[in-house]
């Protein structure tokens, strides 16, 4: 059922915690913006810094999340070929780049081996996609006011989480939901490069506040939104056997095919969380801790460790 505006100011006391039940699942076990102009990305000096103030924003009528998250694999094999696509798991469905990185991990016990090297080379990225208010984008003026899309990493959605379940619950530390219209906060992202990489860790919410104080503008930036989940609908995906056969193409495997597992519907019950189990088990994929969650730069390894060593 649509939800209208006057239902969402009302019922935003309750999104609090259906969200912070939301980002509890995401992190337990069992839990194409380049060219869109729908989507919003940061502008970096020269040295690789940048800064600006954004406002997370609520699911339109319809949705209950105010996030969607993509797991995709990008990597260049040694045919010079580029895998770029994303990942099934995201569907919670068996992906052969899952797959094959476990059978990768499994074949030997040293870390140090070009099998695991490659494993770490095609590991999992994720991203989350949500709404956003860009408040201020000294880069690009012409942003402000508007609502885009923003695709980020697990850095930044950390953040997000810290605000709806602090880490330590002192008085000044109370649980606050960054997608709230009226009890939310702005965002100020600060970029900076670390060792040749972005990091986001000076990053941080300001003081809940309204975005607007005017329930007619927030009605409008409200309908202004997208829809997530169509992000990540089936059409996103290829079918599996479209991408073994391009990940056989990159990774130049012709003569040498992959031992994949017997995909029955049993097998097709498949946790997000983590990558796919090796071709010789059936048995339920070991859990994983949610401090080793996949993230935009540290694969999850302790998934690929717990089964190598039969836990």
């Amino acid at each position: 059922m649509a939800l209208s505006f006057a239902e969402m100011k009302k019922s935003r006391q309750n999104t609090l915690e259906s969200l912070t039940k939301e980002l509890t699942k995401l992190q337990t076990p069992n839990g194409g913006a380049d060219d869109d102009s729908r989507f919003w990305k940061p502008t970096v000096d020269k040295a690789g810094n940048g800064m600006a103030t954004i406002r997370f924003l609520p699911p339109i009528a319809g949705e209950d999340m105010p996030f969607v998250r993509m797991f995709s694999h990008g990597f260049k094999g040694p045919t010079g070929l580029w895998y770029i696509e994303n990942s099934l798991t995201t569907l919670g469905k068996n992906d052969p780049v899952s797959e094959y990185n476990s059978e990768l991990w499994n074949s030997t016990t040293d870390d140090a081996s070009p099998a695991r090297k490659q494993v770490r080379d095609q590991k999992r990225k994720l991203n989350f996609i949500s709404n956003i208010y860009v408040v201020k984008d000294s880069a690009n003026p012409a942003n402000e006011g508007k609502v885009f899309l923003y695709q980020y990493g697990k850095k930044i959605f950390d953040k997000v989480n810290e605000a709806v379940k602090p880490p330590s619950q002192f008085e000044d530390e109370k649980p606050m939901n960054p997608f709230n219209l009226w009890e939310g906060a702005n965002f100020k992202l600060k970029i900076r490069q670390v060792e040749g990489y972005r990091n986001y860790d000076k990053s941080e919410f300001e003081a809940p506040s309204p975005l607007s104080n005017d329930d007619d503008v927030l009605e409008t930036i409200w309908k202004s939104e997208y829809p997530l989940q169509e992000l990540v609908g089936p059409d996103k995906f290829k079918s599996y056997d479209e991408l073994k056969a391009k990940l056989v193409r990159v990774l130049g495997l012709d003569g040498n095919p992959m031992v994949s597992r017997n995909r029955t519907a049993e097998n097709n019950s498949y946790d997000t969380n983590v990558e796919s189990a090796p071709s010789q088990r059936t048995a339920t994929a070991p859990k994983i801790e949610s401090s080793s969650f996949a993230d935009d730069d540290d694969d999850n390894m302790e998934f690929f460790k717990n089964l190598a060593d039969g836990d």
